[in-house]
């Protein structure tokens, strides 16, 4: 018995690489928003500068920016997850399950486009 029972034809990769890239150009806009968010780009103009205004906006706005941090970084590893998915077609493992070694449902695929695992090996987990 073969360690992988199929691999997707190049229709199919062809259609996820498609799918991937769209991922992959709205995951960096994406990115760039929360990047322009958390860095030291706001106005810092004297529009209430009292004291209590002040202090309360400086607490305020640093939790703002470590959440956008918090963001960017999950963002980052979903962008880096999606061009490993686009490497795992180059080299023609794109779709097989790591554990089980089948392939993994092109509906998952669509939705989960850089999915290493099958619904059933990620329900053994």
């Amino acid at each position: 018995m073969s360690d992988v029972k199929a691999k997707y034809n190049q229709e199919d990769l062809q259609e996820f690489k498609a799918v991937i890239n769209k991922k992959i150009a709205r995951a960096e806009e994406d990115l760039a928003l929360l990047k322009a968010a958390y860095k030291n780009d706001a106005n810092n103009g004297t529009d209430d500068t009292s004291h209590s205004f002040k202090s309360f906006d400086e607490g305020s706005e640093v939790m703002n920016k470590e959440a956008n941090v918090q963001l960017a970084i999950r963002q980052e590893k979903f962008l880096r997850d999606l061009n490993n998915a686009l490497l795992r077609i180059e080299n023609g493992t794109y779709g097989v399950c790591r554990v089980t070694r089948k392939l993994i449902q092109k509906e998952r695929l669509m939705l989960v486009p850089h999915a290493t695992l099958s619904i059933e090996a990620k329900r053994k987990q």
